[in-house]
């Protein structure tokens, strides 16, 4: 989530309500959080010196927090990350929805990182898949093992069109 709201203030300074409304209408595709976590992130970022008040307004002190020089490289850093760790969606997607705020060279790795991450992915389920075939189930564990070929062939057919995605919405050299 940290990532994401470094995005979000590279994008301009906001508030935590104006970050949870981000959340609620485009970010929550890809991420979704209550405002007391972006409030706890939003605490642990300006103690690592990623973000700062940039004013604080109001009877209440309203504050509004803004990506620093630290934050910035940070988040340079995990976009250009090659290895896409955590949930393959959730990686590529929190990836591809900054993609805009990197120069067109950089935006070309990123988009071939994702790609990459998504053929090891697809690579991954085909190796299973061809060793699954040559099993033996007992006939006890037969409508076990079709539910579960059943999801297998659903991991195969997410990569697929997610690859056929990315290579109709991300940038390639």
């Amino acid at each position: 989530m940290a990532y994401i709201i470094l995005g979000l203030l590279t994008l301009l300074p906001q508030s935590l309500y104006e970050l949870t409304k981000n959340f609620e209408t485009g970010v929550s595709l890809i991420y979704s959080s209550s405002t007391g976590s972006i409030k706890r992130a939003l605490d642990r970022l300006l103690a690592d010196g990623k973000i700062r008040i940039e004013s604080q307004d109001g009877p209440r002190g309203k504050k509004t927090y803004t990506i620093t020089d630290t934050g910035r490289a940070d988040f340079r850093r995990w976009m250009l990350d090659e290895t896409l760790p955590g949930d393959p969606e959730t990686a590529m997607l929190s990836r591809a929805h900054f993609l805009g705020l990197l120069p067109i060279m950089e935006r070309v790795q990123v988009a071939s990182n994702i790609r990459e991450q998504l053929h090891e992915g697809l690579r991954q389920l085909e190796r299973l898949e061809a060793r699954i075939e040559t099993l033996n189930v007992p006939e006890d564990f037969t409508a076990v093992a079709h539910y579960q070929k059943a999801t297998l062939q659903y991991g195969l057919a997410w990569y697929r069109s997610t690859l056929a995605w990315a290579e109709e919405h991300l940038p390639s050299a």
